[in-house]
């Protein structure tokens, strides 16, 4: 197998390798202040636990459960996932609402008065768009609970952030802030010869360094390449599915446009056109014609 200068950071193991160790966690810090936006600045975390998988391995979820220091001393709780998209949303919920359900103690829970700690959902999609999403609508997914009727935040204080690495397109020259700077990293790393000059945060350089392939052990190596393997597996099976529903849209799409000429063809048949006249015009046979009633 061919290998890239660097590994790909969307696998399974590139992900954990840069982002789910202790003595890398200044990566998973710096690319989740930029994702809160100013929001939150996360001083510090705590892996929780060791990685796991979902409940079901083909999903290929790998997950972070963290606890999160912000500058100011308060503390709340990520889930970070390179998620497939096997029930996406339903899934994240579920995560989602584990993080706070665990948070309560087995008694005494009148004294506890249900003080949740914020909890956030973090979502990397690699080659799939959000389920019912719009086209073109950028590649950044704030979610929290709203009012339905006024668009007003009704808690803050459970949120969701989707990375739908398919709608980032930008070239490096394009790039404008470290959040994009990231982005174009996660998407592009695995193809590039070297750190680019576009990429300022001397923390890349860093990163850069660690996901050199040629750095890899031979246990690594083996790791990482059934982590690409996996990886590219998935992706001939969601190019198929796609494929398949684009095809069946165009079939339905013709099959409407075929309808809607016979339907012409019909009305111009009861005005006592010549039935070859609106064979001839509409590009049908005189057979087909014919048969309508």
């Amino acid at each position: 197998m061919q290998h890239s200068k660097y590994i790909d950071p969307t696998t399974d193991y590139g992900f954990k390798r840069l982002f789910g160790t202790e003595v890398n966690k200044d990566f998973l810090i710096a690319l989740l202040n930029d994702l809160f936006r100013g929001r939150k600045t996360i001083a510090d975390l705590v892996y929780n636990k060791n990685e796991h998988v979902g409940e079901a391995e083909e999903t290929g979820t790998v997950i972070f459960d963290l606890t999160c220091t912000a500058d100011n001393g308060e503390q709340f709780i990520i889930e970070v996932q390179r998620s497939s998209q096997v029930n996406l949303k339903s899934r994240m919920l579920y995560y989602g609402s584990k993080l706070i359900a665990d948070q309560a103690p087995k008694g005494n829970r009148k004294d506890w008065n249900y003080a949740v700690t914020e909890v956030y959902v973090i979502v990397l999609m690699d080659g799939f768009a959000m389920p019912d999403g719009e086209d073109g609508k950028g590649f950044l997914h704030d979610i929290c609970l709203c009012n339905r009727e006024t668009g007003k935040i009704f808690y803050e204080y459970l949120g969701f952030i989707y990375i739908e690495l398919i709608n980032f397109e930008k070239e490096e020259v394009e790039l404008e802030s470290d959040l994009e700077q990231w982005m174009y990293v996660l998407k592009n790393m695995s193809s590039m010869n070297k750190l680019s000059t576009y990429l300022k945060k001397p923390i890349f350089k860093k990163l850069f360094e660690i996901a050199e392939y040629s750095k890899l052990n031979k246990e690594e190596r083996k790791m990482y390449d059934v982590s690409l393997k996996r990886k590219w597996d998935n992706k001939v099976v969601l190019d198929y599915a796609r494929q398949e529903g684009e095809e069946k849209a165009r079939k339905e799409e013709r099959t409407k446009a075929e309808a809607e000429k016979l339907k012409y063809a019909l009305n111009l048949k009861k005005r006592g056109l010549a039935v070859e006249d609106i064979a001839e015009d509409l590009g049908l046979t005189v057979e087909q014609v014919e048969k309508l009633k």
